[in-house]
């Protein structure tokens, strides 16, 4: 028997969209990066803003992690608030990020040796994954909300573990750096 995915009549539709924006937001992301915008708002201040990532980044993850026991438990009213407050914190959280990195000037660690190393080591995997997750995230939010449960089942078992570890060493890498703030 032949296994065929049936198709969402809207599907090509937000796939592309889904796309789109999967390449988009980590091009943003990473121009921010290398070319900073330092000033472009004024005088805005934006030193809090470190702060705010880390607490929206927690906050993601306990939504995560209590979304995933609501969803083991078949409560699925309770897992879909919980998902969607982790999107939306993780949208606040995308947006805080990309003004303060227009606004501010880079930090760099100050950190040395071992913890260097590890440092680096956390920020790169936490940098590579949240551009990976940004295409699952898009594809399981659309799935749920599509009610196309075996393709949300399918995205989010990558989806959930590799979003928790970029929300978990988001807070790690700011931890790590908060000292070097000036």
């Amino acid at each position: 028997m032949e296994n065929k995915t049936i198709q969402h009549p809207n599907d090509s539709r937000y796939l592309i969209l889904i796309a789109i924006l999967s390449v988009v937001v980590p091009l943003l992301v990473a121009f921010l990066l290398f070319m900073p915008q330092t000033g472009k708002l004024g005088d805005l201040d934006v030193s809090f803003l470190p702060k705010l990532h880390a607490v929206l980044n927690s906050l993601t993850a306990i939504s995560l992690v209590v979304g995933y026991r609501y969803i083991k438990k078949g409560n699925r009213r309770y897992h879909r608030f919980a998902m969607t407050t982790a999107f939306v914190l993780s949208a606040f959280f995308l947006i805080s990020y990309v003004t303060y990195h227009y606004q501010a000037a880079p930090t760099p660690y100050g950190g040395e040796g071992l913890i260097k190393g590890i440092y680096y080591f956390i920020l790169i995997t936490h940098i590579v994954l949240a551009a990976v997750i940004v295409p699952l995230v898009l594809l399981s939010v659309y799935f749920a909300l599509s009610e196309q449960n075996a393709r949300h089942r399918k995205v989010s078992r990558w989806t959930f573990p590799l979003w928790l570890y970029v929300a978990v060493t988001g807070v790690l890498v700011y931890l790590m750096i908060s000292p070097y703030y000036v």
